[in-house]
């Protein structure tokens, strides 16, 4: 009698997924203890991890940094395959962006004495609200009363105000349409874009106060991959077998069992594989790595044949975390300087003041949707490809954007902050620059996460309403009493209750649930 192998299956060729796939193959599929099966939707390896090319520079349209190196999984892989170094030059390389200069809509250079305060304030009020500081001596009152961090902030920034005097808050900044107060609540703003891009959330308002003291930070400094992202995701693949990984079959329907009774008892395996090209894969795990947008697609459009089904449906209790938690979009945006510009050599990091509200001092000639970045640089010191971040509906509108659009409103919006180098070079003293010149942009490329239909956003972050229990929930195997336990397990950075919305959290919890199998067939290693 030929017994069976255990068949694994893997949902997903990102992080996650050849993560597990790596650690089981080492483990026991390397000496034929288990069929194993890694089955991606799209036409590459990576998931939210894709190093590209633009302009002749490597660049990240995914996943870019390295969170903190002290016990980053990602870091050591970096280091043991030598990705850390490079003969070509890579995006962020060179620690510039330590010195940025601010300038405020219409071409007002910020003095750093202004600059400063605001700055220190909203990173002590967010190392505050993530647990890293006991004390802020701001009168922020008793954190327990905030729900968001937004409304947090807008407390903290309020007390600030508390502490100035009318006249000051009040005073007329020469040339500029603004005063004090109206400086420092668009540089507040400012901050408060850059930590949408982090979180992945719409608004800060949306993003649940008491979470933020659980995330996880790995310690250490932030860096990028020299060779790129996309040399982790191929070491981690380089082992497995031809075959195993497979590309262009997306999962629409996974049918279980998840009571004793309706087991199949006819030899099959207890979990069947629904493609979008009608074929079918059985498998006695699976293990599904597909982002918490695919999910809740799924659970959301029920007539969409095209989203990812469970039959029966997941239990209600994981439904509900699904549906709770919180899933966000953000994209970049490339640009390439044309040769013209080269006054601009180097193009300095800039941090982009925006008048806020309703105010009728607004520039006409800024779109809405650029609005909400924080920043543009160039990608490293002398590189003639910039950068900007978008999150949210800022994001989504960027997607939806011709290039022939984006290359004129950016160009525009830029024009309005900008002088000739040399003018903009000397003025860091708060007056206003003079001899604005339309910046000669020639190219553009950009992220869609948003439009992707295999991951449709960015990451997950804890959302008001939820909490990092429904993430333990997300990361609960589907199991049953009966012969066939753990049927369906997930795995995925908005599993990792710590560490969401990183790759090293995606990591971790590939290594989780392939343990998971491991010990249940007593193989651990």
């Amino acid at each position: 009698m030929v017994v069976k192998k255990p068949r694994i299956v893997i949902i997903g060729a990102g992080m996650a997924g050849l993560t597990a796939a790596n650690k089981l193959y080492k483990t026991i599929g390397a000496k034929g203890g288990i069929e194993l099966c890694v089955i991606e939707g799209g036409n590459r390896i990576g998931g939210r991890i894709n190093t590209s090319e633009f302009g002749g520079d490597r660049v990240e349209m995914g996943a870019t940094w390295i969170h903190g190196i002290g016990g980053s999984p990602v870091h050591k892989i970096a280091q043991e395959i030598n990705s850390m170094e490079s003969d070509e030059p890579w995006e962020c390389m060179d620690g510039f962006l330590d010195d940025p200069i601010t300038i405020a809509e219409n071409g007002y250079v910020l003095n750093p004495s202004l600059v400063d305060p605001v700055s220190i304030l909203f990173k002590n009020l967010m190392d505050f609200a993530q647990g890293k500081i006991k004390s802020i001596g701001n009168g922020n009152g008793n954190e327990n009363e905030y729900r968001s961090v937004g409304s947090f902030l807008k407390k903290g920034l309020e007390d600030y105000w508390g502490m100035e005097s009318r006249k000051e808050r009040n005073e007329v900044i020469e040339n500029g349409n603004w005063n004090r107060k109206l400086l420092e609540e668009a540089i507040f703003a400012m901050h408060e874009n850059t930590q949408r891009t982090y979180t992945s959330a719409n608004d800060l308002f949306n993003l649940d106060y008491n979470a933020e003291s659980e995330y996880v930070m790995c310690p250490g400094e932030e860096i990028t991959i020299a060779k790129g992202y996309s040399s982790i995701i191929g070491s981690l693949a380089s082992i497995l077998p031809s075959g195993v990984i497979q590309l262009g079959k997306k999962v629409c329907k996974i049918e279980w069992h998840p009571n004793p009774e309706t087991e199949s008892h006819d030899g099959t395996r207890p979990v069947k594989l629904h493609f979008l090209d009608g074929t079918t894969l059985s498998a006695d795990h699976v293990i599904v790595t597909v982002s918490l947008g695919v999910l809740k697609a799924g659970i959301r459009d029920s007539n969409d044949s095209g989203m990812l089904k469970f039959n029966p449906p997941l239990p209600d209790h994981k439904i509900e975390a699904i549906s709770r938690l919180g899933y966000g979009v953000v994209n970049k945006l490339f640009m390439q300087l044309s040769q013209e510009s080269a006054c601009f050599n180097p193009f300095p990091f800039l941090q982009l003041v925006f008048h806020q509200g309703d105010s009728e001092v607004k520039n006409p000639k800024i779109p809405w949707w650029i609005r909400r970045t924080a920043s543009v640089s160039p990608i490293y010191r002398k590189s003639r490809v910039l950068l900007s971040w978008f999150a949210g509906e800022e994001a989504l509108e960027l997607e939806t954007l011709t290039d022939e659009m984006i290359l004129e409103q950016v160009s525009t919006t830029l024009s309005t902050f900008l002088s000739n180098s040399a003018d903009f070079h000397e003025q860091r003293n708060g007056n206003v620059v003079k001899n604005s010149s339309k910046l000669n942009l020639v190219k553009v490329s950009k992220s869609k996460w948003g439009s992707d239909p295999l991951f449709l956003g960015s990451y997950s972050y804890v959302a008001v309403g939820s909490s990092g229990c429904d993430i333990d929930k997300l990361a609960e195997p589907l199991t049953t009493s009966g012969s066939n336990p753990l049927q369906i397990l997930f795995a995925g950075e908005a599993t990792h209750r710590t560490h969401y919305s990183t790759t090293h959290g995606a990591y971790f919890s590939g290594i989780r649930e392939a343990n998971r199998l491991l010990e249940h067939y007593q193989c651990m290693d």
